[in-house]
């Protein structure tokens, strides 16, 4: 998950239509899963991170610092769970980035940096919560071919690009017009932890990813240089944050 910062309330009171926080939403995260990180250019909803179904959450339906945005399958993933900050990992308030490990089949674990600090149950948790820990489907094509339709298919997908743009660059190290296409490319194909996984040994190339999308470098998640910074800073002060 990619840490963020949704900052301050665009305006003064709670929003009467919460769907009306999507724009706004979208100006300051990305038009990004905050969950699976997969890109969404439509249906992707304004999720309410303590669940609007549940009546103790009803005084938060409106509420900014409530919401986050979420695709089809991890918002009806998620749908009513009942979701205590104090004992999730979320992306508005920890480091999600440190938390997790991303592998080149698309698999999202936990970390060792979680689960060195007593955290592994809880990161393990909210991969359940979304459905993050789940297999890849068997959709093939009427040629045999596998089609990505689900989340960890499209993580393998977006690891084989990166991978990829990796080995241009590096063929290439000076070309700065490759730099910028690589950057647009991640940027388009979203995934934002492979991509930072696969270019874990270029501080350059971290530093343009966390400017690029949308959101993540004012979390205070990561160094000038692209470092992890963890536990995170939690500038908003939100309830629970600040675990790793």
């Amino acid at each position: 998950m990619r840490p963020i910062r949704r900052g301050n309330a665009p305006r003064p009171n709670d929003y009467a239509d919460y769907k009306d926080a999507k724009p706004d939403l979208v100006a300051r995260l990305g038009p990004y899963c905050s969950f699976c990180e997969r890109p969404v250019v439509t249906q992707l909803a304004v999720d309410h991170i303590q669940p609007k179904g549940l009546p103790a959450y009803a005084h938060l339906i409106g509420r900014w610092s409530n919401f986050l945005l979420a695709c089809v399958n991890c918002n009806s993933t998620k749908k009513d769970k009942d979701v205590d900050p104090a004992n999730a990992l979320l992306p508005d308030r920890d480091n999600t980035f440190a938390a997790f490990q991303y592998l080149p089949d698309g698999t999202v674990e936990p970390s060792a940096n979680a689960t060195d600090n007593g955290l592994n149950a809880i990161a393990d948790g909210t991969l359940r919560l979304t459905g993050l820990h789940k297999a890849a489907l068997n959709t093939p094509d009427e040629n045999g071919k596998q089609v990505a339709l689900d989340r960890k298919s499209q993580r393998m997908e977006a690891w084989l690009a990166a991978e990829e743009a990796k080995r241009d660059l590096q063929n290439h190290p000076a070309n700065h017009v490759l730099c910028d296409y690589i950057i647009k490319l991640a940027a388009k194909t979203g995934f934002f932890s492979v991509w930072m996984t696969v270019f874990a040994d270029n501080p350059t190339m971290l530093s343009r990813l966390i400017d690029a999308f949308t959101g993540t470098s004012g979390s205070g998640c990561f160094a000038a240089n692209g470092d992890v910074v963890s536990p995170a800073p939690n500038p908003d002060a939100l309830p629970g944050g600040g675990k790793i």
